[in-house]
């Protein structure tokens, strides 16, 4: 077995425990590294922002009143959605300092319930990622929370919405190394005038083809590269900015003026307006900067951005923008005309690092953002790789690489032409920013509980910029925007319909629990008995014993020793630390062994593939029991029961009433059980008759001796079909689309670790 790694031992500083109280020199040093890992996608925009924005009808006149149009919207765009928005403002709604959609939804969900996870007890509050404040609620923040609870539909709708969200941000991750390093390459064609297009196709083919190959060996052996590149990237393009302006206009910074925006739209109407989908396109990486928070510190991502990011970039656009007011006719190929003769290759060489750097920027995060749907019930199961032993968030997903990859190369090869490429962009971006618009405003009402003038004027703001941002993009569809519409639509499909046909699953579960003392009594007519060695039982249950294993027992009338039902569940917080991730419970009486271990995680926890999780469950199981010698459990149970009016020990039938331990790294001397936190005294001279009574020690050495005879797990491999009475839409959702889903994505097994040889698999059909 290979040594475990915790989570705790991964690398501070570029992973979730991010220091509250970090040094100067740390927060400049993640402000550094914030370089190569969130900024790549945003700096390499003026690659391709000018190109796009008038490759239409759009025009250029003598008086470079669209040029300066263009400027303007570029300049405040970049200020007011860039800076403003998410520096600003966004990055203030941190969930434990992890950002993104995802981030967001978690926030809402745990201060209004409006998850639809499964599985979510009163006890996960009591999570110290969990916390939320307690202020008291405005009258706006009520009405909120009773819209939603009032009405599941609504709920569902939120669910869809920040879905759709996802699925343009897996969107970026198929364009961004398209159209990076698409127009990174094409720049050769003006040296090498005589290479045929194909050949420059060719060229980016092959650097995608080697960038998608090599992801399995993480980014981690070339990612202290990242950095510098992007760092010289930036000082290129501001030392060019400069050098054009102060050589060809140095008037052009007239044009941050508003003004000139208004005079643009005026003077070119329609086109103009269409034209603004390419005028998006400086803000692409705008929405990572949020996503990669938990990777680095607000602080250092802020400081990256105000001091080299934003004055490099502004500086690169009017740059390109004074080089054109002289040279109208280089507009499709601007920003590779506009370098001096001498520096051309060196900053091509740059330029090339510079978008490899931001695909694989994108690439990660659509990793990231897949194992987040994957742990919140929204994605078919994959497998996910550790691709670093010190870095979290590092991972490798292959099936979705290589899904990627396809679907890249797909777009490059079909449409050859980085101005369709990005009209599809665009759209995806566009469309991102406006659902993390909402759910910000969303934020400020039931989580920072703000007057609802103060979240409408900030929705009618920014929402309008995007608004229409999305309306120019939207008259690009025919030329390629309808690329980012289909992709979202059919993951869109997929993610819902598996999370529907999980959640209707866990329901069949719930409605089919088994009676176990039902088994129990025909036990001896079933010529039932126990065998030697621990049974590991998952279910998708926290109580109650799963349809799967009366079915297992009736057919083969024979369980182990020692019986765990063991309940992998997520958690809506990003993450769960090790020593809060077991709940350890009894079902039923003692002389029955057996038990029930909810293990949690975070929807941004791995599982680690070297992970001891056997070992660590027999560690849990022994505890458990040495705890109840200890503090004497068993008076306590009765005083609790007369406190509460009921047990605390999980009856076999019982609902949902567990008296469970957390994990031993605990301190402090309590006992959490789903009622409250029951203080475990010391045990006492009262006690001492009773802790001879239950003699828990024999029953440690019982699971360990268990453990010596084996260890078994024992997997439902479940159908669902719907039932007769069902609609066609549910038919066809159930029996084809989740069926073909099942079928074809990774078995429980797989996802869960589990060995080989010790897997026992129990089939049932499912009708839901």
């Amino acid at each position: 077995m290979s040594p475990t790694i915790s989570e705790e031992s991964l690398e501070p500083g570029i992973s979730h425990q991010n220091t509250k109280r970090a040094s100067c020199t740390t927060v400049l040093t993640l402000a550094y590294q914030s370089l190569g890992v969130v900024y790549g996608d945003l700096s390499t925009s003026p690659l391709y922002v000018y190109k796009t924005t008038f490759s239409g009808k759009l025009g250029l006149h003598e008086n470079d009143e669209e040029i300066y149009g263009v400027l303007s919207f570029i300049f405040w765009t970049f200020t007011l959605i860039a800076l403003f928005k998410y520096v600003f403002i966004v990055m203030s709604a941190n969930d434990n300092g992890e950002g993104g959609t995802f981030a967001l939804y978690s926030l809402l969900c745990r201060h209004a319930r409006l998850s639809i996870l499964p599985n979510q007890q009163a006890i996960d509050e009591n999570l110290s990622a969990y916390a939320t404040e307690k202020s008291v609620d405005t009258w706006q923040s009520s009405a909120m929370k009773s819209v939603f609870e009032k009405h599941p539909k609504f709920r569902q709708g939120l669910l869809i919405f920040v879905l759709l969200g996802t699925c343009m941000a897996i969107g970026d991750g198929i364009l961004t190394p398209a159209i990076s390093v698409l127009s990174a390459v094409s720049g050769v064609k003006l040296k090498i005038t005589g290479l045929h297009e194909n050949y420059v196709l060719l060229i980016s083919c092959v650097i995608l083809v080697v960038l998608f190959s090599l992801q399995h060996h993480g980014t981690h052996r070339v990612a202290f590269m990242f950095a510098p590149i992007v760092t010289a990237w930036l000082l290129c393009i501001s030392g060019i900015g400069v050098y054009n302006i102060l050589r060809w206009n140095p008037l052009i910074f007239r044009a941050l003026s508003p003004v000139y925006m208004l005079r643009f739209l005026k003077s070119t109407g329609i086109e103009g307006w269409v034209s603004l989908g390419g005028v998006v396109l400086s803000i692409t990486g705008a929405e990572m900067m949020f996503a990669d928070l938990g990777h680095f510190s607000a602080l250092s991502i802020k400081i990256a951005f105000t001091v080299l990011v934003y004055p490099s970039l502004i500086l690169a656009y009017m740059g390109e923008a004074a080089y054109l007011s002289r040279h109208h006719e280089d507009v499709q190929s601007s920003f590779y005309k506009a370098i001096p003769e001498a520096v051309f290759w060196p900053v091509f060489i740059v330029a090339t690092f510079a978008a490899v750097v931001g695909s694989q920027a994108a690439i990660s995060a659509t990793f990231s953002i897949i194992s987040q749907c994957g742990a919140l019930n929204c994605f078919p199961r994959v497998k996910i790789v550790h691709t670093s032993r010190k870095i979290s968030g590092q991972i490798y997903i292959a099936e979705v690489n290589w899904m990627l990859m396809c679907l890249c190369l797909a777009v490059t090869v079909g449409l050859r032409d980085t101005n369709m490429i990005g009209h599809a962009y665009g759209l995806a971006v566009t469309t991102v920013m406006l659902v993390t618009t909402c759910l910000m405003a969303m934020v400020m009402i039931i989580v920072w509980k703000l007057q609802i003038v103060t979240t409408v004027a900030f929705l009618v703001f920014f929402g309008s910029i995007e608004l229409l941002y999305i309306s120019a993009s939207f008259c690009k569809v025919p030329e390629g925007g309808w690329i980012p519409l289909s992709l979202s639509l059919i993951f869109l499909t997929v993610m819902y319909v598996w999370n529907y046909g999980t959640l209707k699953k866990h329901q069949f579960d719930a409605e089919n629990k088994v009676s176990m003392k039902r088994i129990l009594r025909l036990g001896p007519s079933l010529g039932m008995v126990r065998v030697p060695g621990i049974g590991l039982i998952y279910t998708n249950l926290v109580t109650g014993v799963p349809a799967v294993f009366g079915h297992f027992v009736t057919n083969l009338p024979a369980f182990h020793q020692v019986l765990v039902f063991v309940c992998v569940k997520s958690v809506q917080v990003p993450y769960v630390s090790e020593k809060e991730r077991f709940l350890i419970s009894r079902v039923g009486k003692k002389e029955h062994s057996m038990f029930r271990c909810i293990v949690r995680y975070g929807y941004k926890n791995l599982q680690q593939e070297n992970y001891d999780f056997e070992n660590t469950l027999i560690s849990e199981l022994v505890l458990f029991v040495e705890k109840e010698r200890e503090n004497c459990l068993e008076p306590m149970i009765e005083e609790s029961s007369r406190e509460f009016g009921s047990s605390d020990i999980e009856d076999i039938d019982a609902p949902e009433q567990t008296f469970t331990f957390t994990n031993r790294r605990h301190q402090e001397n309590t006992v959490q059980s789903s009622h409250g936190i029951i203080q475990v005294m010391k045990s006492s001279n009262d006690h001492l008759e009773n802790l001879e009574n239950c003699r828990p020690k024999e029953e440690s050495l019982q699971i360990l001796k268990a453990k010596e005879s084996g260890v078994a797990y024992i997997l439902g491999h479940s159908n669902a079909k719907a039932k007769k009475s069902s609609s066609i839409v549910k038919k066809v959702a159930i029996d084809f689309v989740y069926a073909f889903l099942s079928r074809n994505c990774r078995g429980p097994d797989v996802v869960l670790n589990v060995p080989h040889t010790s897997l026992l698999e129990v089939g049932m059909i499912y009708y839901v």
